[in-house]
């Protein structure tokens, strides 16, 4: 078990990073299928195929999520890994030939390195090339590339954020949570409800509470249109997809427990689900989704745990060695 996502059966991982340009995307493959839902709680998405992954729509499974930074730019990524999934074979069958199904989001990066690169097919091609089963590199790398959060009180005052994994067993199957965290909140050790990131503090005293800042204000942010926190969550456990959507529904609570305020008007989150069991679905998905949302908590504090500095943001571990 690596406590990444990719310890759930049928899982790989890729991620195209561009550190110059400070943005990437992170492709999560599921080539041989999986039921798909998702749930968006933020009111600033950018996204790709989320229609389809509804119970009440044709296709009962995806192929790949793909996660994003460059903003809605970045939805070109997805094309891609459609390239890269129909050169296998891989896809909804419609006679001559295959379809891919591959849902995505994006999150707002264009403040923190060169807004005028962004990822493009060719970086969701190399994605999918590179994704394999074994432990992703997580922080500064991928979508997380040029995450950012704790900015109620704008970019100057903001830390690095970054891309995490986490995993949990629940009654012999897995779930496995993967997230590019670029929130407008703090971010809390949900372990200990300690503040572990956040807006910095003016006097270097740490980090301050983003709810206590929005509370004494009625303006809008500063930097009101630059976060997104965007995640997958995956299961072996076979599931409806009426179940899967369950499961991204539950999987937010790791949100609101790690990222306060979460689903903000200037947050665009967004959660899939994948189960890759192909057995009777399980009867019940509220285990699944406790864990889910678990394992989406530690995997946000590892995202910011293994952030590096980028693009003249500073890591928390940076901090605090010049503390």
């Amino acid at each position: 078990m690596y406590d990444t996502i990719t310890d759930v059966p049928g899982i790989r991982v890729g991620h195209y990073t561009d550190p110059e340009a400070v943005t990437g995307c992170t492709v999560v493959l599921c080539p041989e299928g999986a039921v798909a839902g998702v749930d968006v709680r933020g009111a600033a998405p950018g996204t790709r195929e989320t229609d389809l992954l509804r119970p009440l729509n044709l296709v009962q499974e995806a192929h790949a999520v793909v996660l994003s930074g460059g903003s809605a730019y970045g939805l070109a990524a997805a094309d891609g890994v459609m390239t890269w999934l129909e050169e296998q074979g891989v896809g909804f069958p419609i006679g001559m030939g295959v379809v891919p199904i591959v849902a995505s989001a994006i999150l707002f990066d264009l403040a923190i390195g060169d807004p005028a690169v962004r990822p493009r097919p060719e970086h969701g091609y190399r994605a999918s090339a590179s994704a394999d089963s074994s432990a992703p590199s997580q922080g500064s790398v991928g979508a997380g590339t040029g995450a950012t959060i704790g900015k109620a009180l704008g970019q100057e005052r903001a830390v690095k954020g970054g891309l995490g994994c986490a995993s949990r067993r629940v009654g012999g199957y897995t779930v496995g949570a993967l997230v590019a965290v670029n929130a407008l909140g703090s971010i809390v050790d949900s372990e200990t409800g300690r503040i572990i990131a956040g807006p910095r503090d003016p006097d270097g005293q740490g980090f301050l509470d983003s709810v206590d800042i929005l509370e004494n204000s009625t303006a809008a942010p500063a930097v009101a249109l630059q976060n997104t926190t965007l995640a997958v969550v995956a299961t072996d456990a076979p599931l409806t997809k009426e179940q899967a959507n369950k499961l991204a529904q539950m999987a937010h609570d790791g949100l609101a427990m790690s990222i306060r305020p979460a689903h903000t008007m200037f947050d665009g989150d967004v959660i899939f689900a994948l189960s890759t069991g192909k057995a009777d679905p399980v009867p019940d998905v509220t285990p699944f989704g406790a864990a889910a949302a678990r394992a989406l908590s530690n995997a946000i504090v590892t995202a910011i745990t293994q952030a590096s500095s980028l693009g003249g943001i500073p890591s928390i571990s940076d901090l605090s060695q010049n503390s």
